[in-house]
């Protein structure tokens, strides 16, 4: 069986500078390192999720122009399906990077055409998003089209997973259709208020997010791991010893990784770890996707081999799907 992955979201061209460190407000570095590569949150998780071991199938917007035809070919190359991704009479989103020696970053981002994917657009995607396993999207398109994506989702019994980046507020009609939020520690401290430092902080903010309807809370740590809550499950799984050279897309990585293990029916403790270990391994190369590794490498560091099988899944978002049936209700047994 396979491992169904719609993922609705933005792609970019990052252009990259290497420096000895991250330049101040009105400093100028010289001497950086500069490349390009493929970028942008929904582009980067979709071929996480594709060389995870997932099917893949990306909805997004690119310009008519070669950045947008450099990052469509390179999805193709992936193993990503871009039957959704249509041009834009819009610029192609370009990202622009700071690399500091720490591998710490820096990055501010040209929305372009991702700014234009709609509604509508998520709709033509509907057969696909209907037959997957785990439907996932972040914050670089539009609100709405984010919302609809849920709902979606939700309707068609998919586990759905909302990576809220970049941080903004959101409403809670959105939240009651996400099966698992993905925050790091700034994300989750400007959702709830809480500012999030050590274990107890984040079950404080996680319970608040639960409040809201959410399933399972997932907040990342970086390289102390992540932090899981449900109704049933409050645990922090480790992370991985590594070190750092680009941490660009490493939370994007996580996410990809992360919805393979549950599309496979993996235990979320165990899909958890599995998505710590392909985060720690994305950070010790540069670039966001040229970053993401691959299965073998993650369950070799993971020392944790996935194995899909028959069984229902632990996790599902509560909906009909489209014969009207309910297909699926989102709990964490272990």
């Amino acid at each position: 069986m396979t491992a169904n992955i719609v993922v609705v979201g933005s792609s970019n061209t990052d252009m990259i500078i290497k420096l000895d460190r991250i330049p101040k407000p009105g400093e100028t570095r010289l001497g950086g390192e500069f490349l390009t590569a493929a970028g942008g949150k929904g582009a980067n998780q979709a071929v996480a999720a594709a060389r995870a071991g997932g099917v893949v199938t990306l909805v997004a917007r690119v310009g008519q122009d070669m950045f947008g035809e450099r990052a469509v070919a390179g999805l193709v190359e992936n193993g990503v399906n871009v039957q959704y991704v249509q041009y834009d009479k819009a610029p192609s989103g370009v990202a622009l990077i700071f690399v500091g020696e720490d591998g710490e970053n820096s990055i501010g981002v040209g929305s372009g055409a991702n700014a234009k994917l709609s509604p509508a657009d998520v709709r033509k995607a509907k057969a696909a998003i209907a037959n997957a396993d785990v439907v996932m999207m972040q914050l670089e398109s539009p609100l709405e089209t984010v919302t609809t994506a849920a709902e979606l989702a939700a309707a068609g019994g998919a586990i759905v997973i909302l990576n809220p980046a970049p941080a903004q507020p959101l409403p809670d009609s959105l939240l009651k259709n996400v099966s698992i939020l993905t925050p790091n520690e700034s994300e989750a401290e400007l959702l709830t208020g809480v500012c999030v430092n050590s274990e107890a902080s984040c079950l404080q903010a996680a319970d608040i997010l639960l409040a809201k309807g959410v399933e399972t809370v997932i907040i990342t740590l970086g390289a102390q791991g992540a932090f899981v809550a449900s109704g049933t499950v409050k645990q922090l799984v480790p992370g991985f010893t590594a070190k750092p050279v680009d941490t660009t897309a490493a939370g994007d990585t996580f996410n990809g990784a992360l919805a393979v293990a549950l599309a496979e029916r993996i235990p979320i403790i165990d899909a958890v770890r599995f998505a710590n270990a392909a985060g720690a391994i994305s950070v010790t190369r540069d670039g966001a996707q040229p970053s993401a590794p691959t299965r073998q490498e993650i369950e070799k560091l993971a020392k944790l081999k996935l194995v899909r099988t028959d069984a229902p899944s632990e996790l599902r978002v509560s909906g009909a799907g489209e014969n009207g049936q309910s297909r699926h209700r989102a709990t964490i047994s272990q």
